[in-house]
């Protein structure tokens, strides 16, 4: 059963089904929608919205279903939360029916990716400070050597191999500071906006905060719920990091020809 499907008379066309379906890689926001259902599900109860039997209940499948992997889900539900709610239902009966209260679709998703983006770039941010130590060391180790330098292909001046290598140590640092103002836009928490225009339960989205590692909450709920601003200037900052590991590439392929 869809969450939506009690408006319409005849079941939805296959095709039109497996179009909306986003299962498929939604998934890899598994994780970052258990911890957030865990961590609703905590300050409900401590908002006594939800009795703590029942809210302990909930969590306890919650994690029973973390620790299954995503692997034990439907692969045939229509995204990642409909298939944790379901799963979870199974498990232990009506109450996990509880899962959605006080949030709805719109600011649960885009929780999520922010959860997801501020893993990746801290993963990222920490493979560039590797990379930027190996640049620094290559120009520690060679600091007097000698190369010819390029425009157009053609050897052009002589310049310092360590001043080379340090060009690109100096491009990933402006991608690193890049990241880090990203992280900043994505450390934001829209849970608690509803579908756009708040709940109408008793929450603390404080404590929601501070057990998913935001730093501040949103203060608008329609754009909370509605942006992703902060996914394009992610995608905007790797296309620049890919470009200077591009031409890097390049360079190297062309080092290594008979020129």
């Amino acid at each position: 059963m869809k969450i939506w499907e009690g408006r319409f008379e005849k079941k939805m066309d296959k095709l039109a089904e497996d179009f909306s379906r986003s299962f498929s890689f939604d998934k890899r926001l598994f994780k970052y929608e258990i911890r957030q259902s865990i961590a609703q599900i905590m300050m409900l109860k401590g908002c006594k919205v939800i009795p703590a039997k029942d809210a302990n209940k909930v969590i306890q499948g919650l994690k029973e279903i973390l620790r299954e992997g995503a692997e034990r889900l439907n692969k045939n539900s229509e995204d990642i939360h409909t298939a944790i709610e379901n799963r979870l239902i199974k498990k232990i009966g009506k109450i996990g029916g509880a899962l959605p209260t006080a949030r709805s679709r719109n600011d649960q998703v885009v929780t999520d990716l922010r959860m997801y983006l501020k893993e990746e770039i801290e993963k990222i941010e920490n493979k560039i400070l590797g990379l930027q130590e190996v640049f620094l060391n290559l120009a520690e180790e060679n600091i007097d050597i000698i190369m010819p330098g390029f425009t157009h292909f053609q050897p052009a001046q002589p310049v310092l191999l360590s001043h080379y290598l340090l060009a690109y140590f100096n491009m990933f640092q402006r991608d690193l500071e890049r990241y880090i103002e990203s992280y900043k836009r994505c450390d934001v928490l829209p849970l608690g906006s509803g579908a756009l225009a708040g709940v109408t339960f008793p929450i603390d989205r404080e404590y929601l905060a501070k057990e998913l590692g935001f730093s501040k909450t949103s203060s608008n709920s329609i754009d909370a719920v509605g942006e992703r601003d902060f996914v394009i200037e992610f995608i905007s900052t790797s296309s620049i990091l890919m470009m200077h590991l591009s031409r890097l590439c390049e360079e190297l392929v062309i080092f290594s020809t008979n020129r």
